[in-house]
């Protein structure tokens, strides 16, 4: 008799297992943060669920775009367009002291070729560019005179940060900050940090190109997550298949941001040594723990010799690259294959 009881609730034991109901997947779309499309995938009991995280991610993106831009002020917020706008020490939030410090330490890290410092002559480029999207017939190219002068004012060191205090200073008024190459990165970093201290997993966040996968889907298997092939061919839409579980992927290309001028492509990735847009590659791809990293070492190997952009790879402890040359060949780290496969599944 009780083995029988004991079977019959093995067997109960089974079927409820077997009856539970799978998650499912959700998506989700804006073009609200960092100028550019985000989208998130996750894995929820519900669509209620999964509407109840994705409100947090958006708050959250909102909050750090609203924070980090440098284009648009708001009223009680003082952004880094506010910090841009003056010459005087300003209270901050820790938020932007944080990303501050990061870049600093990127700087270090990629020795000066992502430096949030050059809005001086990420600026002019950016008038440029913006002018010849929207009046082709208008396309010009900065003057070499003009990007010199601004390159003066690009020292890392005119910004002072005070910790403790929460304060920023720039002590060269005309040394801007742009942080294009770190901050959709960074973003992505914390609101992922913030989403596993919850407990909260399965879920994959696509800031414009920052892929971020937090844990793995629910049946253990790795994200599937598609390297965008830059040449446009449609009939080979991707040109790296990875397998990502708690990993991010960052790419920085010259097919995303351009204009034309007498014919000839200029994109926005521009090298600090030659104060014009980088020529080395079409795309360069970074797998790594942390999105912020990866953010800035696509900016700064995009602007590197092969040589020296995979030295410096190798001696990162896990961080892997790709990069995509004009003529179309391919390069890897010595890692990097470990997270391909053969085709999406």
């Amino acid at each position: 008799m009780k083995k029988t009881v004991f079977l019959f609730l093995i067997v109960s034991l089974l079927l409820l297992t077997s009856c539970e109901k799978e998650p499912g997947r959700f998506s989700a779309y804006s073009f609200d943060f960092f100028d550019t499309a985000t989208t998130v995938v996750g894995y929820a009991d519900s669509k209620e669920e999964f509407d109840k995280v994705v409100e947090e991610i958006f708050a959250s993106f909102e909050e750090y775009h609203k924070l980090f831009t440098i284009y648009n002020r708001y009223d009680g917020l003082t952004n880094l367009c506010s910090i841009n706008m003056t010459d005087k020490e300003v209270n901050v939030d820790e938020k932007i002291i944080d990303l501050l410090t990061f870049s600093k330490d990127m700087y270090s890290l990629t020795n000066g070729r992502t430096n949030v410092a050059m809005g001086s002559v990420l600026s002019i480029w950016h008038s440029h560019r913006e002018t010849g999207i929207r009046h082709p017939e208008k396309a010009t190219l900065p003057s070499m005179d003009k990007l010199l002068s601004a390159a003066e004012h690009t020292s890392i060191d005119s910004i002072v940060l005070d910790k403790e205090n929460g304060t920023v200073c720039r002590l060269d008024s005309k040394m801007t900050l742009d942080v294009g190459a770190v901050a959709k990165g960074f973003a992505v970093a914390r609101v992922a940090e913030e989403l596993e201290s919850k407990g909260i997993s399965g879920y994959l966040l696509n800031v414009g190109g920052n892929v971020c996968t937090i844990g793995t889907r629910p049946d253990g298997t790795k994200w599937a997550v598609g390297i965008e092939n830059p040449t446009g061919d449609e009939d080979e839409p991707y040109i790296a298949y990875l397998k990502l579980a708690d990993k991010s992927v960052v790419t920085s290309g010259s097919y995303q941001r351009y204009y034309f001028v007498n014919g000839e492509k200029y994109h926005h990735i521009i090298d600090p040594d030659t104060l014009m847009p980088g020529e080395n590659y079409i795309s360069v791809s970074v797998i790594c723990d942390d999105s912020g990293v990866g953010d800035a070492l696509s900016t700064a190997l995009f602007c590197m010799s092969f040589d020296d952009g995979a030295a410096l790879v190798e001696c990162l402890e896990g961080v892997e690259a790709m990069w995509m040359l004009p003529s179309g060949e391919i390069k890897y780290s010595t890692g990097f294959l470990n997270f391909t496969e053969d085709k999406a599944l």
